[in-house]
C-alpha cells in the first residue's frame, strides 16, 4: 500500500472515532437505549478502528495496536459484564485510561514531532480523566445539567469516552498528515 493510501486510510479512522466521540457525547439523549451495552459497543469500535490504523503506521504500529486491544477488551467487558452497581462499572474505564495512558506515554517517547506532541496529549488525557474519575469528580453533573436527568453510568462515561475519543482522533489525523507530507 502506498504512503498516500495509507495516510487516507489513518484519516479515515480518526473521522471515524472523532464522530463516535460525537456520538458518545450525545448519549445522554438517547432515552431507553441500554447504556452499558452502548458504550461496549462504542469502545470495541473505537478500539478495532484504532488497531486498523495501527496496522497502517509505518512506527510504533505495535503500541498503537495495543492501544486498541485495551480499547476494544474493555468495551468486551462492558457487554460481557453490564453490572449494575456504579462501581462495578468505573473500575474498567479507569483501567482502561490508565493502561492506554501509559502505553501512549510510551509511544510518545519512541515518536518525533508533532505525532509526539499529539500522542502526549492522548496519553495526558486519558490519565487526567483516570484521576477525576479516581477523585470521584461527577461529569455526570455537567451531562445532567445540560440533557436532564440520565442513567448515572451513562452520564458519568458517556463525556469520558468522548473526550478520549476525540483526542485519539485528532492524533490519528496527525499521523496521517505527516504520512500523507512524507509520501
Amino acid at each position: 500500500m502506498s504512503d498516500l493510501a495509507r495516510a487516507h486510510w489513518i484519516m479515515a479512522c480518526g473521522i471515524a472515532i472523532i464522530l463516535l466521540g460525537i456520538g458518545s457525547a450525545l448519549l445522554p439523549a438517547a432515552d431507553g437505549m441500554r447504556g452499558p451495552a452502548i458504550i461496549g459497543v462504542l469502545l470495541i469500535g473505537a478500539g478495532l478502528i484504532e488497531i486498523f490504523a495501527g496496522t497502517l503506521r509505518k512506527q510504533v504500529h505495535k503500541f498503537a495496536i495495543a492501544a486498541g486491544g485495551v480499547t476494544a477488551l474493555a468495551g468486551l467487558w462492558f457487554i460481557i459484564n453490564p453490572g449494575g452497581h456504579f462501581f462495578q462499572s468505573v473500575t474498567p474505564i479507569i483501567f482502561w485510561l490508565i493502561a492506554r495512558s501509559l502505553i501512549l506515554a510510551w509511544t510518545s517517547r519512541h515518536t518525533g514531532g508533532s505525532v509526539r506532541t499529539w500522542t502526549g496529549l492522548s496519553a495526558g488525557m486519558d490519565l487526567l480523566l483516570a484521576v477525576l474519575l479516581l477523585a470521584g469528580l461527577s461529569i455526570a453533573t455537567l451531562v445532567v445539567s445540560v440533557f436532564g436527568p440520565t442513567q448515572p453510568l451513562v452520564a458519568s462515561f458517556s463525556w469520558v469516552l468522548a473526550a478520549s475519543f476525540v483526542v485519539t482522533g485528532n492524533l490519528l489525523l496527525e499521523v496521517a498528515s505527516c504520512e500523507r507530507n512524507s509520501a
